[in-house]
This record gives structure tokens, C-alpha cells and sequence, in this order.
């Protein structure tokens, strides 16, 4: 009988032969002998945000070359290293409704995260892991794949994305899905609480199907989604009240990638 290492288990349990039930976490330290090699069929980006995102203007050695900001009111000074938490501190400028948005780049031959298309037919997996903040009162974040950048449920017709909003009375993050302008909303059972982190995950199969993820956990599969649809990633929060005045999001890292060809 082979014998599975101590520590890999599944998410109901220790693995057991045939390993079927991905996906797998490991528990205990691995040394590699020889190096661990990505998959030839997929091209892969991977962001630390080891640079702060700028203003679309501002591209260049100072800021990051791949990544920029956009939303309401937003400023440079809205995007600073976290002091106790890695990554980027996204805060809002100081008013209702100001935003901090941190997309690819618009410029289409500035970085492959927007020259190269992510579309709903070329099995995208994408990956981000945040940090929250206070989330009890006056505070809207979204992260996932979409169009645009509006939080809206109702802007675009086709995305797939992670929301929470204390206007709303979220108390779980939701699930966004939305299939040729028919938007489909749903509980990912998943509480929102403050000071946490967050690894969220969204892979669409070759069914063009969307499997959602929270903390390696899958929280709901889609409906096949529109062929052909390229989108585009984004993570954002949003004051929604008045007091206070401010509220912010750690961004920790994003990750994605598609087949080669499709």
C-alpha cells in the first residue's frame, strides 16, 4: 500500500488514495530535491505589488509598471505600504463614496496583465489574497473578473466576481455571477470579519463553467458563461458612509493565468 505523506489533506479530511478529492493542502514542510515546474499549457503572471500601483499617468520606474489605480477622488497618496501587514494599503481619499480601484494597466502594450486577453474560453484561473480592515459599518470591496470597474451588480453583463457591502447588510461574502446580462447573486456561506485574510480563487473550466473559492474552500459553480468574453481583473473598496470617513483594504497579491491556446 503506498503511503500518502503525513499533513496532506483535503477539504474533508486526510487524503486517501486515489487523490481525486483536490484541492490539497500540506500541512508540513516540503523540500524540493529538484525544482517544482509549472504547467507547459499555461501562461501564468504572478503580482507582489512590489511596487505601489499608480495613476495611470504616472507609469514607470517609480511606481508599478503592471498595475494602476482608478475610482472616485482616488490619489496616489491612497495607495501606501502596509506598516504591519505585507503588501498595499488601498485607502479611501476621506469623503462618502470615494473608491480606490487597482486594475491592470489601460494601456494595452504597457503589461501582458492587459495586452493578453483573459477570456471566458481560455480556462482562466485567477487568484487574490486581501486583508480586510473594520468591516462593520460603511465599507463596499469587490475583487474578481469583470468588464469594468463598477462595483454595480448590474454594469456588466458578463463577470464573476467576490463582493461584500454593509449597505446591502452583508454579514457572508457573495458570489456575483452574471451570464449575458442575466446577474445571478448568492450566499457564499463565508462570514466577512475584520482583521482577516482572505485568499479568494475563481477557475473556469473547459465547460466555461466558474468555480469560486474562499480559503481553498469551493463556494459555488456557475452556469457555462458567455463564450468568448475577455475580462478583466479587478479589486476595489469603497466608503460608503460619511463616518467614517475613510475606509481601506490590504491587497497582498494577484495571480493569473489561462491555456496557452485556446
Amino acid at each position: 500500500m503506498t503511503a500518502l505523506p503525513r499533513g496532506l489533506r483535503s477539504q474533508s479530511g486526510p487524503a486517501s488514495l486515489p487523490l481525486t478529492k483536490g484541492p490539497y493542502e500540506m500541512s508540513e514542510t516540503l523540500i524540493h530535491q529538484k525544482p517544482a515546474v509549472d504547467s507547459f499549457k499555461r501562461y501564468v503572471l504572478d503580482e507582489n505589488f512590489n511596487q505601489r500601483p499608480g495613476l495611470n499617468a504616472s507609469v514607470g520606474i517609480t511606481f508599478n509598471v503592471d498595475f494602476e489605480i482608478l475610482g472616485t477622488n482616488v490619489a496616489e497618496a491612497d495607495v501606501i505600504w502596509g506598516t504591519t501587514v505585507g503588501g498595499v494599503e488601498l485607502k479611501t481619499h476621506g469623503a462618502d463614496n470615494d473608491q480606490v480601484i487597482v486594475l491592470p494597466h489601460l494601456d494595452t502594450l504597457q503589461s501582458g496583465w492587459t495586452g493578453v486577453l483573459w477570456g471566458t474560453e481560455n480556462q482562466v484561473l485567477w487568484e487574490a489574497v486581501i486583508k480586510t480592515s473594520d468591516v462593520t459599518t460603511g465599507i463596499l470591496i469587490w475583487a474578481g473578473l469583470k468588464l469594468t470597474s463598477d462595483p454595480t451588480v448590474a454594469t456588466d453583463d458578463d463577470q464573476a466576481y467576490f463582493r461584500f457591502s454593509t449597505d446591502d447588510s452583508d454579514t457572508n461574502w457573495e458570489i456575483v455571477n452574471s451570464i449575458g446580462g442575466t446577474d445571478t447573486t448568492s450566499d457564499s456561506g463565508v462570514a466577512v470579519s475584520a482583521s482577516t485574510n482572505y485568499y479568494f480563487r475563481i477557475e473556469i473550466d473547459a465547460e466555461r463553467k466558474a468555480h469560486y473559492f474562499i480559503n481553498n474552500k469551493e463556494v459555488y459553480i456557475s452556469a457555462a458563461m458567455t463564450n468568448d468574453v475577455d475580462l478583466i481583473p479587478y479589486v476595489g473598496v469603497q466608503c460608503l458612509d460619511a463616518t467614517p470617513s475613510s475606509q481601506y483594504l490590504y491587497l497582498v497579491k494577484q495571480k493569473i493565468s489561462r491555456i496557452i491556446y485556446e
